[in-house]
């Protein structure tokens, strides 16, 4: 369990912020990966879906409420399998130590049809229904072996999820690769493989890092919410 420090806990949900998650996430990947036989680690990565429209009809207020709402059923449902952080806006991670793929599904799987049974009053008495989340997986080792490519997964998943109607849970999969000579010249190819080989990651890798970097500065990873 992480050492408890306030300045670790997001003021509004009580969740773990961010940069807690990616430290703690790294030393518990690096123990994994130093275990006999590789102990299974997963995430999974889930936000509201259509939260957006919720803040814009009912107002901020009501949107922090229902955040508050979700981690508290978050708190309930996962127990001590799982430790949850807010990653940003309406999105969170759960990072589940020990457990293997088919169990976060399941565990993920039992969240969402938990958050599509809550409910909120507002201040007038109106009650707000059936607000649905999605969830994409992610899990080691079989869908990755560092964070960085753990995380891309899980988002990916996430992404998947959403586009494919929301309130669902996805798996991480094997992702279809394209060539890459025919896109870099030749002295970039050789300061990948310079860059790759002093990090002890894979080209393929830092590309694919290097591409959601670029989706992100211009919008197109956003995931509609």
């Amino acid at each position: 369990m992480i050492k408890q420090d306030t300045s670790q806990l997001d003021d509004l949900t009580g969740f773990y912020v961010r940069r807690v998650f990616l430290d703690h996430f790294s030393r518990l990947l690096e123990q994994a990966r130093s275990s006999p036989g590789d102990k299974p680690l997963s995430i999974a990565m889930f936000d509201l879906d259509h939260f957006k429209a919720i803040n814009d009809n009912f107002g901020h207020v009501v949107g922090d409420n229902w955040l508050v709402a979700i981690t508290n059923c978050v708190t309930e449902q996962i127990g001590d399998q799982a430790i949850g952080f807010r990653y940003g806006g309406d999105e969170f991670i759960l990072l589940m130590p020990g457990i293997e793929r088919e169990q976060a599904f399941l565990l993920a799987e039992r969240l969402r049809q938990a958050v599509s049974l809550m409910t909120i009053t507002m201040a007038d008495g109106r009650s707000i229904l059936s607000q649905t989340t999605s969830i994409g997986v992610a899990s080691f080792p079989v869908d990755g072996r560092t964070a960085v490519e753990l995380v891309r997964k899980a988002d990916h998943a996430l992404y998947r999820a959403k586009v494919g109607g929301g309130n669902q849970v996805r798996l991480a999969f094997e992702e279809r690769m394209v060539p890459k000579t025919a896109h870099f010249t030749q002295t970039q190819l050789e300061r990948l493989t310079r860059l790759a080989n002093e990090r002890s990651v894979s080209e393929a890798d830092l590309l694919r890092e290097a591409m959601d970097d670029l989706l992100t500065k211009y919008g197109v990873n956003d995931i509609e919410s």
